[in-house]
């Protein structure tokens, strides 16, 4: 419940931020990340990408909570090219499956189960 709330209040931050008409705020599914490492790795991913104003990860709580917030330049790009770059990076991203060479890359903890065996 508590990363919920976090949740809720990291969008709402978000959304301040992106006062610009052509600035959206998305979220989206991201049910496979595990840890602070991920929300990290999708971070520096996404920030090599034009458009991106800023993205926050919420890898708490069990796999439908998952969510990563994006606040994007709409006319620079869209949700499918955000959803493609996730994927791209290791993670599923809405109903986008993960690139499975990049998820085969992440390190342990990153992945399915991978914080069980640490």
């Amino acid at each position: 419940m508590k990363s919920l709330q976090i949740y809720f209040v990291l969008s709402l931050v978000i959304s301040l931020l992106s006062c610009e008409d052509n600035y959206k705020t998305v979220t989206i599914n991201t049910p496979t990340i595990q840890c602070g490492m991920c929300d990290m790795n999708i971070k520096q991913g996404l920030k090599k990408i034009d458009g991106i104003a800023k993205s926050t990860s919420d890898w708490m709580g069990d796999e439908s909570e998952r969510k990563t917030v994006v606040v994007y330049d709409s006319e620079k790009l869209d949700l499918k090219t955000i959803e493609e770059t996730i994927s791209n990076l290791g993670y599923q991203a809405n109903s986008k499956l993960a690139n499975t060479v990049a998820y085969e890359k992440r390190p342990a903890c990153c992945k399915i189960g991978g914080m069980d065996k640490l």
